[in-house]
């Protein structure tokens, strides 16, 4: 883990459409490392090692006896000193995977602090049902798998699957903090404010002219 014991990974997380995105964006424009992200702010390396090492079922996920990787720790910082971490900045990991497997997680980083994101069931739904890449409840196969009608059903279905992880991280007594992105479409950002504080970080003042325009525009 980081020889640094005062870094405590950023590990956001939250069902796909949720607004987890926005925040990867705010924490990177106030300062925090995330490596070689794609435009969704997810570090691509990471995301290809979490398949690799876990093997996650992309339908049914399947955590029970889940494998932990006894190096995980060791593989994340590896990979982000090779991409540019300095060991003393503050670094954050986004991705909807890390709710599912939140005890291996938990495990490799037991003191980083997490951010649940957080939006309306049926909001998640439109967008998910909008969004063209998400084709995985298109297929009738799978909407037979998970015994419904529709591709609504379906993601129904997926989102209580999060929502039921969120319980349990926030049982298993994680550090996180629960964070509604919509707000921001309102123009509050006094949670997202304290959010930054909490991780020890720095409010950028530009944030409310980038991300606004783009929470507003949304859907």
């Amino acid at each position: 883990m980081s020889e640094n014991k005062n870094i405590q990974p950023i590990l956001i997380t939250g069902a796909k459409r949720s607004g987890s995105t926005f925040i990867a964006r705010i924490l990177s424009m106030c300062g925090a490392f995330g490596g070689a992200c794609n435009n969704m702010y997810e570090n691509t390396v990471i995301h290809s090692l979490h398949y690799e090492m876990l093997q996650p079922e992309s339908i049914i996920p399947k955590t029970d006896g889940i494998r932990i990787p006894f190096n995980w720790a060791e593989l994340i910082e590896l990979e982000l000193e090779q991409e540019g971490w300095d060991k003393q900045t503050k670094y954050f990991i986004k991705n909807s995977l890390l709710a599912l497997y939140w005890p291996v997680w938990d495990y490799a980083f037991p003191d980083a602090k997490w951010i649940i994101v957080r939006r309306r069931t049926g909001d998640v739904i439109q967008s998910c049902l909008k969004t063209g890449y998400l084709k995985t409840f298109k297929n009738p196969e799978i909407l037979k798998t998970l015994n419904v009608d529709s591709e609504k059903e379906a993601w129904l279905w997926k989102i209580k699957q999060y929502e039921q992880k969120f319980v349990e991280m926030i049982q298993a007594g994680l550090n996180c903090r629960v964070i509604w992105p919509d707000r921001m479409a309102d123009g509050n950002f006094l949670q997202i404010m304290e959010m930054v504080d909490w991780l020890g970080l720095k409010w950028n003042t530009k944030i409310p002219s980038v991300i606004y325009p783009l929470i507003e525009n949304k859907d």
